[in-house]
C-alpha cells in the first residue's frame, strides 16, 4: 500500500484568457491527483486527508473511488472545501490562486496509525504550509520515516500562501532527515535555495528534480546525475503534471521493489533510466489534456 498524504481540493479552470473568462470547476490538489495517479497506474493506494461534507467534497472522495483508491482514512469535516483558481499562461503553464480560510483539509490530524503493509507515504504541496494541518502532517512524516517506512516529499511551492519564506526554508530542510525521495521541479529548486548535494547530505537517498519540457534529473548520494529528455507533446496544460510525475517514480519503485532507503539507494544506471523515461511519458500524457488527468496503466505500457 502507498498512502498519499495531504490536501484535495478544487480547480477552478479558465475556459478561455482573461480575468474574467469562465471556471469550470475540476479534482485537483497536488497530493489528490497524486493518489489518482497511482490508482490508475495500478498501485494499491490510500488517500490519507480531511475533506468537506459538501457537494466538492463528495465528488472529490468519487474520483479517488473511481480510480482504485482507498478512501477509509479520510477524515470528513462540516467545513467547505478549498478552492484554487488558476490561471494558464501563453504556454500552458498553470498559476494559482487559493481560497483556504476555514477550509475542511487545514483541520487535518495525525492519525493513531497508517494502513496496515503501508511501504510507502507521500507528502507534499499546501498541506504541509496550512496550520494546525501543516503540523499533523508533519507528525505523520516523522513518525512514518521513525517507523522505517518509505517516504516521498515534493514541496510544490505555492509561494503566495507562504507568509514567512525564510521560516518555511528552515522548516523544509528540518523534514530532510525523515524524507527517502525528495523531488521538485527546478523552480521549486530556485525559491527554497540549496543544491541537490546539499539536500542528499542531510537525509534522502535521491533527489529527482524536474525541468518542465526539458525533462528530469536524478542525483544519487554515490555522486551521480542521471538526466532523462522529456517527452515531445502538444501541451493543452500543465496542471498535475508533477503529480504524474511522483506517481510515476513511486509506481516504479513499487514494481522495482526498491520503496525502501537502502533499495532506492542501490538502483543504477539503467533501472534510474528506465524509471525517468516512465516518468516523463507519464507526465507527458498529462499535459497533452486539460485539467490533472494523468495517464492510466494502458497508456504507458510497463516501465
Amino acid at each position: 500500500m502507498i498512502v498519499v498524504a495531504g490536501e484535495a481540493l478544487i480547480d477552478l479552470v479558465p475556459q478561455g484568457r482573461g480575468a474574467l473568462a469562465s471556471l469550470t470547476p475540476a479534482l485537483g490538489g497536488g497530493p489528490y491527483n497524486t493518489a489518482v495517479a497511482l490508482g490508475r497506474l495500478g498501485s494499491p493506494t490510500a488517500f490519507c486527508s480531511r475533506t468537506s461534507f459538501d457537494a466538492f467534497g463528495e465528488a472529490l472522495l468519487d474520483g479517488l473511488r473511481e480510480a482504485g483508491v482507498d478512501v477509509s482514512p479520510v477524515q470528513r469535516g462540516a467545513e467547505p472545501t478549498t478552492l484554487a483558481v488558476a490561471t494558464i499562461d501563453t504556454n500552458g503553464s498553470a498559476a494559482y490562486s487559493f481560497y483556504v480560510d476555514g477550509t475542511a483539509d487545514r483541520l487535518f490530524a495525525a492519525p493513531a496509525s497508517l494502513p496496515t503493509d503501508t511501504r510507502a507515504v507521500s507528502f507534499g504541496t499546501c498541506s504541509l504550509v496550512l496550520e494546525p494541518g501543516a503540523s499533523a502532517y508533519e507528525e505523520l512524516l516523522r513518525t512514518a520515516a521513525a517507523q522505517g517506512v518509505f517516504t516521498a516529499l515534493d514541496p510544490n511551492i505555492r509561494a503566495g500562501l507562504i507568509p514567512d519564506a525564510d521560516a518555511y526554508r528552515a522548516r523544509f530542510k528540518s523534514w530532510l532527515p525523515s524524507v527517502s525521495l525528495l523531488k521538485l521541479s527546478e523552480e521549486d529548486a530556485l525559491w527554497l535555495g540549496g543544491t541537490p548535494r546539499e539536500w542528499l547530505a542531510s537525509g534522502p537517498s535521491a533527489v529527482v528534480v524536474t525541468h518542465g519540457g526539458d525533462g528530469l534529473t536524478v542525483f544519487t548520494r554515490d555522486g551521480a546525475a542521471l538526466a532523462v529528455p522529456g517527452e515531445k507533446v502538444d501541451v493543452v496544460d500543465t496542471i498535475g503534471a508533477g503529480d504524474t510525475v511522483n506517481a510515476a517514480l513511486l509506481h516504479g519503485l513499487d514494481t522495482l521493489d526498491a520503496l525502501s532507503p537502502a533499495a532506492l539507494a542501490g538502483l543504477g544506471v539503467e533501472d534510474w533510466t528506465r524509471l525517468l523515461r516512465f516518468a516523463a511519458r507519464a507526465a507527458a500524457i498529462t499535459c497533452s489534456r486539460a485539467g490533472a488527468q494523468p495517464p492510466y496503466a494502458s497508456e504507458l505500457g510497463g516501465l
